[in-house]
This record gives C-alpha cells, sequence and structure tokens, in this order.
C-alpha cells in the first residue's frame, strides 16, 4: 500500500478533497493520512464531517486576526514537524490557499513528491486574485504530478513549462462532491429560510468575501440591497465571520426586507440554498464551477477570473465589483428569460462526476501501480484562444 499525506486546512479543500479522501480510504492501494492545519476552524470541521470523515493529524494553527505570513508560517512549522516523523510517498495538496502553498513547500523541503490537485489555474494577473494566483503558481514549480481540471489548465502548465508527462487533465472534483451531497441536507440549516420552499419569489443566492473586494465592498452591498429592491426578488446572504467584511456589508444590508442574512451554512444544506436558487452572484470560486454544474447562471464578483472556461461557455459572467455592473447584470437576467435561460441551460464545462476515479487512477500510475487513466474531455470543448481573451477582455474593462 501506498502511503500518501493529504493537507487541507479550508472549507474549499475539504468540500473537493473529500471525494478523493473517501476513495483513498476504499482503494487497497493507498493508505491515506490527513492532515489538517485548521486554517477554517469551523467551517472546516463541518464539512469533513458532512462527508463522514475527520483528520488524522490536527495543527490547529489558527488564532484571531492572523496574517497571510503567520497563517503560512505556523503552517510550515507544524507540517516540518509532522514530515519528520510520518513515513509518507507523496503529499497531495489541493488549489492555491496558504495551507496548499505551505504543504507543497514542506513536502518539497523534505523530498517528498508533491502531487497539486486542482492545478494549473491561472487569472494572467499576479495581484488577482490575491493571494492565490501566486501561490497556484509558486506550488506548480515544485510539483511533481499536476492534476488539471480542464484542458485550459493543461495548457497554462504547458506554457510555463510544465513537462506534459507529468500533467493529467481529470474534471474538478467539486462536481463529484456535489453530486454526492445533492437531496442529502433534509433542510436549509437555518431557520430564517426554512420557508424557502414555499416562497414563491425568485432568491438570489449572494456572497463576497475575497480579499481583493474588500476596497468596493460597500459598493458591492448597495449592488445587494438594488437587486433586493426588484420585484418578486429575494436575496439570500450566508454571510463571511470574517469581521472586515461583515462591518462593510452590515450597515447596508442588514435591515432590508428582502434580504436575509445567515451564518454560513454547512456544504449539505448550502447545496441545498444552491439547488433552490435562482440566480447567484459571487466572488466565491466554488460558486464558479458549482453554479454552472447545476444550471444557475452564475454572476461573478470580479474583473478576472482563473476559471476563464465558464465565461466562454456562457454560464457565468464577470460583472466587476461596482454597484452599477453588477445591478445591471442581474436585473438583466431577472428581467429578460431568454437571456436567462441562454446563461441556464448551457454546458458546464467543469467534469463529467468521474473527476475522483481520474485523480485516483492516476496517483496510482504515478507510482506505477495502474495505467495511466483516460483524461476528461469537456462535452463542449473551449477555444483556448477565447478563454485567454475573455480573460484579457474582462481585466481591461477593470
Amino acid at each position: 500500500m501506498r502511503s500518501v499525506a493529504v493537507v487541507l486546512g479550508t472549507r474549499p479543500e475539504a468540500i473537493k478533497f473529500a471525494p478523493v479522501i473517501r476513495a483513498l480510504k476504499d482503494d487497497p492501494r493507498f493508505a491515506p493520512t490527513v492532515i489538517s492545519t485548521g486554517q477554517h476552524r469551523q467551517m472546516l470541521d463541518e464539512t469533513l464531517e458532512a462527508f463522514g470523515l475527520r483528520p488524522d493529524i490536527d495543527l490547529e494553527i489558527m488564532a484571531p486576526r492572523q496574517t497571510l505570513s503567520q497563517v503560512t508560517s505556523r503552517s510550515l512549522q507544524g507540517l516540518g514537524e509532522v514530515f519528520k516523523e510520518l513515513r509518507t510517498e507523496a503529499v497531495l495538496v489541493h488549489g492555491d490557499t496558504a495551507t496548499t502553498l505551505a504543504g507543497a513547500l514542506s513536502g518539497f523541503h523534505h523530498q517528498i513528491p508533491v502531487i497539486h490537485v486542482e492545478a494549473g489555474l491561472r487569472s494572467g494577473h499576479l495581484n488577482s486574485p490575491f493571494p492565490e494566483e501566486g501561490n497556484r503558481r509558486l506550488v506548480a514549480q515544485v510539483s511533481a504530478l499536476h492534476l488539471a481540471p480542464t484542458p485550459g489548465n493543461r495548457a497554462n502548465l504547458l506554457r510555463e513549462g510544465i513537462a506534459d508527462d507529468t500533467i493529467v487533465v481529470t474534471g474538478n472534483t467539486v462536481i463529484d462532491a456535489l453530486r454526492w451531497a445533492s437531496d442529502r441536507a433534509q433542510d436549509y440549516g437555518s431557520d430564517a429560510i426554512e420557508d424557502l420552499d414555499s416562497d414563491n419569489r425568485r432568491v438570489v443566492l449572494a456572497s463576497a468575501h475575497r480579499r481583493e473586494a474588500w476596497p468596493d465592498l460597500p459598493q458591492i452591498a448597495e449592488a445587494f440591497a438594488s437587486i433586493a429592491d426588484e420585484p418578486d426578488v429575494r436575496v439570500v446572504i450566508p454571510l463571511h465571520r470574517n469581521p472586515v467584511v461583515r462591518d462593510a456589508l452590515l450597515p447596508r444590508i442588514g435591515n432590508h426586507p428582502n434580504i436575509t442574512i445567515v451564518d454560513p451554512l454547512s456544504y449539505l444544506c448550502f447545496s441545498k440554498l444552491m439547488r433552490r436558487a435562482d440566480l447567484i452572484v459571487s466572488d466565491s470560486s466554488g460558486a464558479q464551477e458549482e453554479g454552472p454544474a447545476l444550471g444557475k447562471p452564475t454572476l461573478v464578483l470580479g474583473s478576472v477570473t482563473e476559471r476563464s472556461e465558464a465565461v466562454v461557455a456562457g454560464t457565468a459572467r464577470l460583472v466587476g465589483t461596482k454597484t452599477g455592473g453588477i445591478v445591471q447584470a442581474a436585473c438583466e437576467l431577472l428581467r429578460d428569460p431568454g437571456a436567462y435561460d441562454r446563461m441556464a441551460n448551457a454546458t458546464n464545462p467543469y467534469g463529467d462526476g468521474r473527476a475522483t476515479e481520474r485523480t485516483v487512477d492516476a496517483i496510482a500510475h504515478y507510482f506505477g501501480d495502474s495505467p495511466a487513466p483516460d483524461q476528461f474531455v469537456p462535452a463542449t470543448p473551449i477555444d483556448e484562444l477565447s478563454a485567454e481573451l475573455a480573460r484579457t477582455a474582462a481585466f481591461a474593462r477593470a
């Protein structure tokens, strides 16, 4: 059996890693050890619990109002101590968080092969999103195996000089997680929204939290309020726990009669909320993948995206972080059934539900224990030039 360490610390990592961890545990070829940094303490624990998982090792690095440097350095220190003692043949990291960067660096420092799940995402702009774009570029340089969700992600890696034979296109495991979670939640997880199924209004699921959007949070709040002024519309906002976000948003949206604010929901409950929503307006990276998978038009709060496939496919649209652009795009979809249907029925470019299977088989192939897996090919191929133009044009409008 191959001993592998799975390093995670945030809610999105837990969601996207959960199907992989479950598959590794069920596969006689592997003996996984799950290591949590605890970067997202409560949200991480709740998400793992929803999937029936618990970390084998918990570094518990979080403290109030830590800086990015403190989160990274404490994770590095804790992982360094673990890897001194843990005999493991590979370190799996996911995406682009501080935990991801620390896991990859610590694996590299201890000469353990690093396997990067959700590799190759690029916005093309180092500071947007920050710090994720920098993290994922750095992780790519020390990874031995790159598991890219889409052919476009593979193309990004090839442009940076990553060897072709170290890249496998798997699809995104978030689609697998979403399919698993489908219909498992018995309720919405908050008394404030338990009436959603009997509410005939259109539901707009909205959220904002990314660091690069902080200066524009008051404008985003104004946009949420204006959307809630539309007839027969109810805006539901699971509000991020970061006090910077809450202090900026609550003064404008806290007392709006058509806005319902809830605390962050468990993944199962949030999945149920996404299925109930008619429209998603968010800066969440997961929303850009999950919304299209559920046939929900998704407006992305930002001027650039590392997930341009959804923009090209027509399932998502970049709307910036200014009030006017957000409101205009949302109102078009709420008022124009044709525009809404075009986005709702566009093809999801991110996966077919087999990303976990390909991921596990790719890891086994890396060790020489399995043939190379078939790689993911989207049902509707995304032209890479169009994807690049989507990134560039969006950034130029910012």
